[in-house]
């Protein structure tokens, strides 16, 4: 139930109605962390990195999570990132968050002040680069996921595996990457979740959340 709030409170923003202690922990945490999460999509944004190069991500996500007393494990599947958060409470239960971290050879105009100027190489090319699918804002999210969840590691009863996987989109011709190769990685093992819950933002509804299995 709590990483189910964690989870709604991403997509959807700040819930008005609080049912449980749990949620209404959860919402007062979501809101102190939100001003974080915009930051970090934004400077992610502004510095987008193609699949298997996402190098400063990467390094900005460790370092998050460092900070906040995980297990962290990094360079798998080339620029992944594992960490492990080990809740205080009685329970052996383990589940998984995830979010892709990679973004695409796409030329911005939208304008932002924090709009992509960065290039890099693609096809034995140089190409613009820019976040057009939305990954900068699901490793923002993430992140202050990992926030809330360390603040009441303590009531968590069980295990909370985070999964930063890179080169979603798919890997550089020639090269292996993506959820595949952090799964022969040991991205799902040690400990193994029994259950992953990932998310995707859109340009629908404000307010609205679509889901399935």
């Amino acid at each position: 139930a709590l990483l189910g709030s964690v989870l709604a409170m991403s997509l959807a923003g700040l819930a008005q109605a609080q049912t449980s202690p749990h949620q209404a922990a959860v919402f007062a945490a979501a809101e102190t962390v939100q001003p974080k999460v915009v930051t970090w999509r934004r400077d992610i944004h502004q510095h987008p990195e193609l699949g298997n190069r996402e190098f400063r991500t990467a390094a900005l996500v460790a370092e998050h999570l460092k900070s906040l007393g995980y297990e962290v494990r990094t360079g798998v599947a080339h620029t992944g990132v594992v960490a492990v958060l080990k809740g205080g409470g009685t329970g052996a239960g383990v589940v998984a968050l995830r979010a892709d971290m990679d973004a695409l050879p796409v030329a911005e105009q939208t304008g932002l002040p924090f709009a992509s100027k960065v290039t890099g190489e693609y096809n034995g090319q140089t190409v613009p680069i820019m976040h057009a699918c939305g990954h900068d804002a699901h490793v923002a999210i993430l992140m202050g996921a990992a926030e809330v969840l360390a603040g009441m590691r303590e009531q968590i009863p069980g295990t909370v595996v985070l999964i930063f996987q890179p080169a979603e989109e798919g890997p550089p011709p020639g090269e292996e990457g993506g959820a595949g190769m952090m799964v022969a990685e040991g991205a799902l093992s040690s400990p193994r979740p029994g259950a992953i819950f990932g998310l995707h933002v859109s340009p629908g509804e404000v307010g609205s959340i679509a889901y399935r299995p």
